[in-house]
């Protein structure tokens, strides 16, 4: 049972107490909800009914830049600033990638990746100047590759050179909505992607970026019109404000002042456009999400210095297309458990990892806050066991003293000088890996799983703000991640589901001082060919990103097992036709007082003998008293190859309901 977040705490006591609430454990999983309708998901496209929409074109296939090239300063001449370039950035970051289908279901996929593809990240432009773009502030629909004009320029400031900001908001009810309280969490990385999503198209079209740090989230909410309560009316899911981007064009950079911000909120005027609502029958409300949110608001401007390492230089990278390289990035949803990674490119993948002032890297304004622990599988030249990557001198000392003392803290044979790369046990940590992953196979047939490390607690209670800011470069890790692995030929997956304080407890962490924010996997993807790609934008006339059937050649997914959430009647129906192996997870008195007939009780001390005994094809049927902690159990039979395993939404408590 999660205590409720005291109502009078500070900030820095809300935000801490909402993530440990919302901690995954081998007990019990996050607070989120019992059951889904699939069929009544929230619409993933916010739009505004009675604003001005203006097509953009699909331009972004005309620029040539190799991916590589995005690493070496000044090499891409910057595109001059047009309604054309725009489109591109946009394509480039916040746009389908591709559609999907398989049977009746159809579902979008965006160059910026997203936790379970719900997509909380919305953009907005902030327009000054650039022929085809009215000036003012716009909402960019990615269904459409579309923008809508929220707010017209004053008069009085429609002069000067030409002038873009980018401003991005969460939905926070898109991932609540399958994730629960946790949910939260998954909206701040997915906010880190969008930057660095942004930031990598930006290097494209020879564009820089920099964040408006001297906005408040406040002020960044009436900027972008998001604090407008009439624009969200008759129940429209509120958008909470995230972060200002300035786009630089040209090789001088040069920050604005603190009180300079280019776009006020006093100079936008003529508003038009409400919000849709996304979802009108909402089954569930976590209202600690929102607690959270306000106490991560960002209150003033903070100034850390610079950090950027003077490393060796980054390397020879890929020559790809980099528009391909974006356009086809995916997350991986199974791998090949055979495959191997050489050690030249798990190196050339976490060097990419440094904070070097090249993209995306030259965005972030801060000095690295997290490290990567892996679980290295099967790479070439590299033990199988345990490692870090310390990405800041300074956090070294502290990291050693926080963990176990029995850590080898080695330096493996030919790690490149400039990695703080160390062996920390040596080992098979394959069942390990999957277990902490939730028992996801991902976990363990990827050459290689990490889980990010962040400085937490006292950075957290210094300046709450901090607990979103160390998500985004969670995110934006995973973001370097997912496009380096698609120049290598691997593929990664972010995974949000994790067992948290297990991964502390494996590294030997007592408090708070470390905590793991998210974790990653990489590896030789195997795609599902029964899906079908089809291309983003196939109703525009225009060149599009993804052919249909541009993924062809790759490696059909294996059959693996999974367990199934079925309902009562279904339940019902199979243990009158199936007899199937009933087994109740909750605690012995419970299931004395009352239980389904023919269920055996089952624990950590005899699950063992179920899963020895029972014939593999024999069904069987798990549930615990609300239909969470049931779907660990099913886990663990379907991974001991058990074909036919149902775990019953709505536990005890529902059959109960059911049968009066």
């Amino acid at each position: 049972m999660n205590a409720p977040i005291p109502p009078k705490a500070n900030a820095a006591d809300v935000i801490l107490a909402y993530h440990k609430r919302t901690k995954h454990s081998l007990e019990r999983f996050a607070a989120g909800p019992e059951t889904l309708d699939w069929d009544a998901q929230p619409n993933p496209f916010r739009e505004f009914s009675g604003a001005e929409k203006v097509l953009l074109p699909l331009s972004a296939e005309s620029f040539s830049t190799s991916f590589g090239a995005l690493y070496e300063t000044n090499s891409v001449p910057p595109a001059p600033l047009t309604r054309e370039s725009v489109g591109a950035l946009l394509q480039l970051s916040m746009g389908l990638s591709a559609w999907k289908e398989f049977g009746p279901d159809r579902w979008a996929l965006r160059c910026n990746p997203s936790s379970g593809n719900l997509h909380p990240t919305e953009a907005y432009v902030l327009a000054r100047g650039i022929g085809g773009i009215a000036d003012g502030l716009h909402h960019y629909l990615s269904r459409d590759h579309s923008l809508e004009r929220r707010a017209s320029l004053d008069a009085s400031t429609q002069t000067g050179e030409p002038r873009l900001w980018l401003g991005l908001s969460s939905i926070h009810w898109r991932e609540a909505w399958k994730y629960g309280e946790r949910g939260y969490r998954y909206c701040q990385l997915d906010l880190g992607h969008a930057i660095g999503a942004l930031r990598y198209a930006a290097a494209v079209l020879g564009w820089k970026l920099t964040m408006r740090e001297g906005l408040s989230s406040q002020e960044a909410a009436t900027l972008l019109g998001l604090d407008r309560a009439a624009d969200f009316a008759g129940g429209a899911e509120k958008e909470a404000p995230d972060i200002v981007l300035k786009v630089e064009i040209g090789p001088q950079v040069t920050s604005l002042s603190q009180t300079d911000y280019g776009f006020s909120a006093e100079s936008l005027a003529q508003w038009s456009g409400s919000a849709n609502i996304l979802d009108r029958r909402p089954m569930y409300k976590w209202p600690v999400i929102e607690e959270a949110s306000a106490a991560a608001l960002k209150t003033a401007h903070v100034a850390e210095p610079t950090y950027r390492a003077n490393h060796p230089g980054i390397g020879a990278g890929s020559p790809e297309n980099a528009t391909g390289v974006i356009f086809g990035r995916r997350s991986a949803q199974a791998f090949d458990r055979k495959a191997r990674m050489g050690s030249g490119a798990f190196y050339h993948l976490i060097d990419r990892l440094l904070a070097r002032p090249v993209p995306p890297w030259d965005v972030w304004t801060y000095a690295p806050r997290l490290h990567p622990v892996f679980f290295v599988h099967r790479v070439d030249g590299l033990e199988p066991g345990v490692y870090i990557l310390v990405r800041h001198p300074d956090a070294e000392m502290r990291l050693r003293q926080a963990m176990r003392k029995e850590f080898l803290w080695q330096r493996p044979e030919h790690v490149p000088e400039q990695l703080n790369f160390y062996r920390l046990f040596a080992g098979d940590c394959t069942k390990f890996s999957r277990t902490l992953h939730c028992h996801q196979a991902i976990g363990n047939d990827a050459c290689f799983a990490l889980g990010m490390l962040a400085e937490f607690e006292p950075l957290v209670r210094a300046e709450p703000w901090r607990y979103n800011q160390l998500h985004w470069e969670a995110g934006l890790i995973g973001q370097v991640l997912y496009l380096e692995a698609e120049t290598l030929g691997f593929r990664g997956t972010g995974i949000g589901c994790y067992f948290d304080d297990t991964f502390h407890e494996i590294l030997g962490l007592t408090d708070a001082s470390f905590a793991s924010l998210y974790h990653f996997t990489v590896g030789v993807a195997l795609t599902d060919t029964r899906i079908t790609t089809l291309p983003p934008y196939a109703n525009r006339s225009e060149t599009t990103a993804t052919p249909a059937g541009s993924e062809t050649g790759v490696p059909r997914m294996s059959e693996e097992p999974a367990f199934e959430r079925v309902n009562v009647d279904f339940a019902r129906d199979l243990i009158n036709n199936a007899e199937p192996l009933i087994l109740d997870t909750r605690d012995i008195g419970s299931y004395e007082n009352g239980h389904i007939d023919g269920a055996e009780f089952v624990n950590d001390s005899n699950i063992g003998n179920f899963l020895m005994s029972t014939p593999k094809d024999k069904p069987v049927l798990i549930y615990c008293y609300h239909g969470n902690a049931s779907q660990v159990r099913a886990q663990t039979f379907t991974d001991f190859r058990f074909k036919k395993v149902y775990s019953l939404d709505g536990g005890f408590e529902g059959w109960v309901k059911a049968q009066r």
